[in-house]
């Protein structure tokens, strides 16, 4: 049972690291701010999250496990929070390309300053 077990958590490791390839790959490959947020939030926390399944599986420890419960509530708590506020930055700085958006709901932003009062 342990090794059937360690096998499992060996696969799981190697996929979690692969997801985590791949959003480094896209965070060097595409080229505007959407998509580099997609690529380093959804497939970044979905293999933290299952490295995590692996060690808790190879650990077999409920504190261990305790521990990697915290670490992904913690992940799925700021990736989303950071992407919002560095996709907001980039729309407020112009760097997004707004013909690009098919809907574009900040446009107003765009046009009143948020300290302005109007």
């Amino acid at each position: 049972m342990n090794a059937l077990l360690d096998t499992i958590s060996l696969v799981l490791i190697l996929l979690g690291a692969l997801l985590c390839l791949t959003a480094a790959i896209g965070l060097l490959r595409f080229h505007d701010v959407p998509t580099r947020l997609h690529a380093a939030t959804k497939p970044q926390v979905l293999g933290l999250i299952i490295i995590c399944l692996a060690v808790a599986l190879s650990a077999r420890s409920w504190p261990v496990v305790a521990f990697l419960a915290a670490v992904v509530m913690v992940q799925l708590a700021t990736a989303p929070l950071s992407a919002h506020m560095v996709g907001r930055a980039a729309h407020r700085n112009g760097t997004i390309d707004a013909g690009s958006l098919y809907v574009d709901e900040l446009a107003e932003s765009r046009e009143t300053p948020p300290a302005a009062g109007g």
